[in-house]
């Protein structure tokens, strides 16, 4: 689901979702609309990458779909999955041809040979996957790019190696560095002190799972009441099979020490440098309720990003995508088809309630 494992004691008591795992409400709850009824999840299936096995989710665009849809590659972030762009992708399968990745390690992809977590090593599965993935049709041209969180450094990283492959850029609550103490990062970087955070990792990762996953709703939503019971049903057999997988650990905390070192990296490689050498378009989208990216860093991606469109959501927490997809989605799509007539409306601000 998300980052909220690594954090110590980031969650809820469980009964929450254990009450709405039995009960299965739909419609609405007192004065909160619950999501509509939830689509199915896009089928996956496995690609050789660059000498990694990893699995890849694409949406099926049925008989309404474009014929050229667009390509779009989806990537998500620390602790997340490909399944966290089944609702966006859904939006806007008609037309743009949606593929989200599982990274090395999360998800359904095995971990990586050389036990690699780092930001390149997930950028260099990105790079892959655009070049040779399964929905590249010969000598791919550049792509629509999409990143959650830690999916969005990894993007920004992409977009600004390798502008060639970048044909959008789309930043949903980028985890770009931002050394100011707040709460519920700093729980997880709690994580990775030697002898005391491991042991308190492990302590949280043996709480039931129906309590690690209110856990991570409590933290990543704005509102966690209206995530619909079949997504919650999908999170909490997702985390009972992440349970059964050894390398699980070691993918969220390597990652996680990937990520720390990132943000204290200085030179040209540094994010926010990165960030000012991107060429394409850039959509921003950042949310008031936000506990892991600060709303307040919205104004100086607005000033780094060259050619960019600031949209700051009032009612969302950490994954948008997932909370919010219909309204994503209309964010996303003028931008995106707009991209090659210059119509995407760079430098401006939306704010949406």
């Amino acid at each position: 689901m998300s980052e909220s494992d690594a954090a110590s004691g980031a969650g809820g008591t469980g009964q929450a979702a254990a009450d709405r795992l039995a009960g299965g409400e739909r419609g609405v709850m007192g004065e909160r609309e619950v999501l509509p009824e939830p689509i199915a999840l896009w089928p996956g299936e496995f690609a050789e990458l660059g000498g990694r096995r990893v699995h890849v989710r694409r949406d099926e665009p049925g008989d309404g779909g474009a014929r050229d849809r667009q390509r779009t590659v989806y990537v998500h972030g620390l602790g997340g999955a490909a399944t966290n762009w089944t609702d966006l992708m859904g939006e806007l399968c008609p037309e743009f041809a949606g593929e989200a990745l599982d990274l090395p390690g999360f998800g359904d992809s095995p971990p990586p040979a050389d036990g690699d977590y780092g930001l390149d090593a997930h950028a260099a599965a990105v790079v892959d996957l655009i070049r040779e993935g399964p929905g590249a049709a010969g000598p791919s041209g550049p792509v629509h790019l999409v990143g959650n969180s830690m999916g969005a450094a990894v993007a920004t990283r992409v977009a600004a190696e390798h502008p060639e492959l970048v044909r959008t850029l789309t930043l949903v609550s980028p985890a770009l560095p931002d050394l100011r103490p707040r709460l519920v990062p700093y729980q997880m970087t709690g994580a990775l002190v030697p002898v005391i955070g491991p042991a308190v990792y492990a302590r949280v990762q043996g709480r039931p799972p129906e309590v690690r996953v209110q856990g991570t709703l409590d933290v990543t939503y704005y509102d966690p009441t209206a995530v619909p019971a079949q997504r919650l049903m999908e999170a909490l057999e997702a985390e009972r099979e992440r349970d059964g997988r050894d390398y699980a650990a070691r993918a969220v905390l390597g990652s996680l020490r990937g990520m720390v070192g990132e943000y204290l990296r200085r030179g040209p490689r540094a994010l926010w440098r990165q960030a000012a050498r991107v060429e394409c378009p850039t959509l921003l989208v950042y949310a008031r309720h936000d506990r892991f990216v600060h709303p307040r860093m919205a104004a100086r991606a607005a000033r780094t990003f060259r050619r960019n469109r600031l949209v700051l959501l009032s009612r969302a927490g950490h994954v948008a995508m997932m909370e919010r997809p219909a309204t994503v989605a209309g964010e996303m799509r003028p931008f995106l088809l707009g991209a090659d007539e210059g119509r995407s409306g760079t430098g401006t601000v939306q704010r949406i309630t």
